[in-house]
């Protein structure tokens, strides 16, 4: 039973007036202690329903990290194929106690052997096959080598194929300084967008790791604003997820992304514990009319 229902428009509730909350959080994850979870992250669906709760979220997108296993930064697992699989259906099982409002995406690490087997057997799952996330960060995919250029033009050829829509992390690895910045994303628009010409491709943390002050993430999204305000055909379907922080020395450079980028493709996102990560998104230098309307949005794979 929920603690706390979805609220339409201001509510009267004992006595104190509750603004609406956003509609749905499109970048959630559930973190077992297989993969060691960061202090305040839901390890369970009902955790995570509590959370939402708290923040008065309807709805959330649960993107499975079964990428994980597949990262290769990490110590090597048994089994690891075998280990992928069973996480994305951990995941499904998870979100299927919630139908309504949760949903599951499959996870996997692009450049393994197995991707795209992987891939395919999501699509026949009913609790995975609405989609895919990416995490081109932990699974270092380098945007300037064309051998992995080719490898997600086939990998997002097949969510196309299978119309699920993707989520990706774009932004390659920090910690080992994978080169980030207009060159890779314009090879990303040139070369591997248009193969998933007919689904939803969400840009998670708007091209960042999850802080916009990284050096060349704006450079990065500058690529997408101008393709957006020429209205190439190539990101039609293009959304972006505003899960940042650490956005305050580019201010400026910010606000004027997210007004060319256009309400309506920004989306609410936390990639965090759901509660905290609202009061962080009040914060972005946007106008109380604009906030509010990204609050509403609900990305079209979830209509």
């Amino acid at each position: 039973m929920n603690r706390l229902l979805f609220f339409v428009g201001a509510v009267i509730f004992g006595g104190v007036t509750l603004k609406p909350q956003p509609a749905a959080d499109h970048h959630l994850h559930l973190l077992r202690s297989t993969i060691a979870p960061p202090q305040g992250f839901a390890l369970t669906a009902e955790e995570l329903i509590r959370q939402m709760d708290d923040a008065g979220i309807q709805r959330g997108v649960v993107l499975s990290v079964a990428y994980q296993f597949g990262n290769p930064f990490r110590p090597a697992v048994a089994n690891e194929y075998a280990r992928v699989k069973a996480e994305n259906n951990w995941t499904a099982s998870q979100a299927a106690l919630y139908k309504g409002r949760l949903v599951a995406f499959c996870g996997v690490n692009p450049l393994k052997e197995y991707a795209l087997r992987e891939i395919d057997r999501c699509a026949k799952h009913p609790g995975l096959r609405r989609g895919l996330k990416l995490h081109f960060g932990n699974s270092d995919v380098e945007l300037d080598k064309p051998g992995h250029v080719a490898q997600m033009k086939r990998v997002f050829a097949a969510a196309n194929r299978h119309r699920m829509a993707i989520v990706v992390h774009i932004r390659p690895n920090i910690d080992h300084g994978r080169p980030w910045g207009a060159k890779q994303a314009r090879i990303f628009l040139e070369h591997v967008l248009p193969e998933a010409g007919n689904v939803v491709v969400q840009i998670a943390h708007l091209a960042s790791a999850g802080r916009y002050e990284d050096e060349g993430v704006d450079k990065a999204l500058d690529v997408f604003v101008d393709a957006i305000v020429a209205k190439d055909a190539r990101v039609k379907l293009m959304h972006f997820d505003v899960s940042v922080m650490a956005w305050e020395s580019k201010q400026d450079t910010l606000q004027r992304q997210l007004r060319a980028i256009g309400m309506e493709r920004l989306l609410y996102a936390s990639d965090s514990p759901p509660p905290a990560a609202w009061k962080s998104f009040r914060k972005l230098p946007l106008s109380e009319r604009e906030l509010k309307q990204i609050e509403k949005n609900v990305a079209p794979y979830l209509r």
